[in-house]
């Protein structure tokens, strides 16, 4: 076996181990969740066991990841990503950032000025303002955003959002199927003190 591929199967289980460190999970949850035992999960972080893909798969699955953020591959030609942004409407321009199907999808969103139109529809959305005003409606509640500020909400609750004004408006937008949310991880600090 070549040192580069030993090199990125022996940082298979540390990677593992992280990642369900840092979701909170014990062995015994990812065992529950992937169907893989869990001294075969202890072995597999310790570097005991080798990785297969009938165990990576499930472990992808059960942490919601793409298998090359648990294999992390050898780079492969040029690094630059080539974003095609499409044209929606008249003025509105939509690039998709992420492409893994049935999972949370981001796109950075440019917004021409239109006519609200609220809808619903099963899922979860988090949009974070980079540029001007963002208008947020829901159901009969009417909110306005600004550079750096976020709004989340369930789109089974009708909704609607475009640009406060007359200016277009760009924002990060996070969608997701029902249930997956957006999880905002901060270290708590004295009262009245704002966390650095």
């Amino acid at each position: 076996m070549d040192t580069e591929l030993e090199q990125i199967l022996d940082a298979i289980g540390p990677r593992l181990r992280t990642l369900r460190r840092d979701r909170g999970l014990t062995l015994g949850a990812l065992a529950a969740a992937s169907g893989i035992s869990v001294s075969t999960l202890s072995r597999l972080e310790s570097g005991k066991r080798r990785p297969t893909l009938e165990l990576l798969i499930p472990l992808a699955r059960a942490h919601r990841v793409a298998l090359d953020q648990l294999v992390a591959a050898p780079a492969s030609g040029d690094p630059r990503v080539h974003l095609k942004p499409l044209r929606k409407g008249r003025d509105s321009i939509l690039v998709p950032l992420t492409q893994y199907p049935g999972r949370v999808q981001v796109f950075k969103q440019v917004l021409a000025p239109r006519e609200p139109k609220l809808v619903t529809h099963d899922g979860y959305e988090w949009l974070y303002v980079l540029a001007g005003e963002l208008r947020v409606i829901l159901g009969d509640r009417e909110y306005t955003l600004r550079p750096g500020e976020v709004a989340e909400f369930d789109t089974r609750e009708a909704h609607w959002f475009g640009p406060a004004d007359t200016n277009a408006v760009e924002i990060l937008h996070l969608f997701g199927p029902r249930g997956d949310q957006a999880v905002v991880r901060t270290r708590s600090s004295p009262a009245g003190e704002l966390p650095q």
